[in-house]
């Protein structure tokens, strides 16, 4: 009986790591957050927690996450795309040239959607079949693509869009505080958190952010999964251009300059490992939240605007840090172990003995 019982213990001390690790997740941390944003947003200006106020921080950070969501699965899988932004201002232009030219605009946008998806297959296949680094790719395409925009565009600015689409970009969904942007990415989070936690495809995109190599030998087709991801992250790219146009009522070729930064910030500040294998769509989902909140109160402040990008650094620092935090311990500690062991120690003096 005592034996018995002595198992019991044993078992639920075995689980109270688990239990600690399931309490402290990044996802219970980035309520937190969220929290401590809305504290202080309020505190700053009584128009934090106004409806007008909610409307414009869905409505200025909604294409952002829109291309987070693929960012995430991306990144997850062991890579990344930084010519999201490029894509987007792609986008933007070719919707531009194509209104100019008097296409319908059901025609327009499936021209958009699949250049857009031939831009991420670009990506995907220099990546996989190539095997170039996606860093050094996706650095490539983002010039390549700007300058697809300004040969595109050039100089020109394309405006007056029918209001009907228009509506889209700066009108909240009916009976609602929310932009159609930012309710297209929660219709979107939701298909996303389906798909990575729910189906063989999410799984596999796991495996291979822990370990492509094994993934490989496991059976799973890295190349096409990866590949499809550049596509994905290229369609949600292109969508987001078109919303960035209508919120805009402009299509420029310099359009969405500066968004990849926001977009892989959002990403790791979710708890997404830049070495890939870990992440969440619901910590994406509070990471828009504590994102956008963030931004939103110091733009009801006197902040310097310009300076609004050492919010985004800051995040990106702590984001990469803090979940690193432990190896960086672990690795000093083996430095100092190991050079520890290097030391000589001092040779004994015997005492001398009196002649």
């Amino acid at each position: 009986m005592e034996l018995e019982d002595l198992r019991t213990r044993l078992r639920a001390v075995s689980r109270k790591p688990d239990n600690l690790r399931r309490v402290l997740r990044w996802e219970t941390g980035l309520v937190v957050v969220v929290i401590a944003v809305a504290i202080l947003g309020s505190s700053l200006s009584s128009e934090f927690f106004t409806a007008n106020n909610f409307f414009n921080l869905t409505l200025n950070n909604g294409e952002i996450a829109i291309m987070a969501l693929p960012m995430t699965l991306i990144i997850i899988s062991g890579e990344i795309d930084l010519s999201v932004e490029s894509t987007l201002g792609m986008s933007s232009a070719l919707l531009g040239v194509l209104y100019l030219h008097k296409l319908p605009m059901i025609l327009i946008f499936v021209i958009v959607a699949v250049v857009g998806a031939l831009a991420g297959a670009v990506n995907g296949l220099l990546v996989t079949r190539v095997g170039l680094p996606s860093l050094a790719v996706t650095i490539g395409t983002l010039a390549l693509y700007r300058g697809i925009a300004l040969i595109l565009l050039g100089p020109k600015t394309v405006a007056n869009f029918p209001a009907t689409y228009t509506n889209v970009g700066v009108e909240a969904i009916p009976h609602t505080d929310l932009s159609w942007s930012m309710g297209i990415f929660i219709v979107l989070a939701v298909i996303f958190g389906i798909v990575l936690h729910a189906t063989p495809y999410g799984r596999s995109v796991y495996a291979m952010g822990d370990n492509a190599e094994a993934a490989l030998y496991a059976g799973i087709r890295v190349k096409r999964i990866k590949t499809s991801l550049f596509v994905i992250s290229g369609l949600a790219s292109a969508l987001a251009g078109v919303l960035f146009t209508f919120r805009l009522n402009t299509a420029v070729q310099d359009n969405g300059t500066g968004l990849s930064l926001d977009v892989v910030a959002i990403v790791l500040l979710a708890g997404v490992s830049i070495f890939g294998g870990k992440g969440s769509i619901a910590g994406v989902f509070l990471a828009v939240l504590a994102f956008a909140g963030l931004q939103n109160a110091l733009l009801l402040t006197n902040f310097n605007q310009e300076a609004t990008g050492l919010v985004t650094g800051g995040l990106l620092l702590v984001s990469v840090f803090v979940p690193n935090a432990a190896m960086f311990v672990r690795y000093i500690r083996g430095v100092a172990s190991r050079a520890a062991r290097r030391t000589p120690e001092p040779a004994l003096s015997l005492p001398r003995k009196d002649t």
